[in-house]
This record gives structure tokens, sequence and C-alpha cells, in this order.
């Protein structure tokens, strides 16, 4: 066992920190200021590398109802609505596995890059459409 363990451990601690600071990449000069102004950001948005895996987004319109999304997801994100055969996904449930995004026949589920999406109303989150993703779009 400790064999298996010991490369393991060399690897991840020479290798690249991969999480994001975050709310604040550095302390603010004062922090009076920022409890005076809290709608001011406290930083520029910290960038996302390309498979990260952010807010969920989905496209109604290419939808067809087969609820492939709902029996994979562990945290019953996905919910049904059977007289319009679409879905709704509720983000705050969801745990940002993928795999919903992984199995649908169609692709009208995709991972964004939005990653602040915290709110104090509970139903601010649903997601029931958001269009096509930026990389389908047709101009």
């Amino acid at each position: 066992m400790i064999t298996r363990i010991v490369p393991q451990l060399l690897k991840q601690l020479f290798s690249r920190v991969a999480t994001n600071p975050f709310p604040a990449v550095h302390m603010p000069p004062s922090l009076t200021e920022v409890m005076n102004n809290p709608d001011a950001p406290l930083s520029p948005p910290v960038p996302v590398g390309k498979r990260f895996r952010g807010r969920l987004s989905y496209d109604r319109s290419k939808c067809i109802g087969c609820r492939l999304c709902i029996k994979v997801c562990p945290a019953n994100a996905t919910e049904y609505l059977p007289g319009e055969k679409k879905i709704v996904i509720h983000n705050d449930r969801c745990c940002f596995c993928a795999q919903c995004t992984e199995i649908c026949p169609v692709k009208c589920l995709k991972m964004g890059s939005e990653y602040m999406i915290s709110s104090y109303e509970r139903r601010a989150n649903v997601v029931t459409d958001t269009g096509p993703a930026p990389e389908t779009r047709q101009a």
C-alpha cells in the first residue's frame, strides 16, 4: 500500500495547484472601504481552464425529453416536466459532475464557465433554457 501512495504523493507535491483563489486573488488595501461598498468587486474574475465545469447551460429547443440525464444525475438536480417533455435543472442541487452532458444524445446540455452563481433565493438558480451554447450559436 505504501508503494502506491509514495509516487502519488510526490507527483502531487511537485504539481501545480489546480484550485482558483476565490473570492479574492489578494487582500484589498482597505477592508473598511470594502465594507462600505459591498457591490464593488474585490478583484477581477479569475480565469478558468478549458476543462472547467461551471454552471450548466441547457438548449431547450434541442432537448428530445429522453430523461437519460435524470437517470445518471447523482444529486437529483434534474427534474422532468411531463407536460412539456423537457427538463428543469436545479443548480442549487447540482454537484457539477458533468455526467448529464456526457450521456445526452443530442448534446443539449453543456458545462459553462460561470462559477459565481450563489443567490439568496433558492429558485434563482433554476435553469429552464439558456439557448444554444456560445460555441454553437450561428451568426
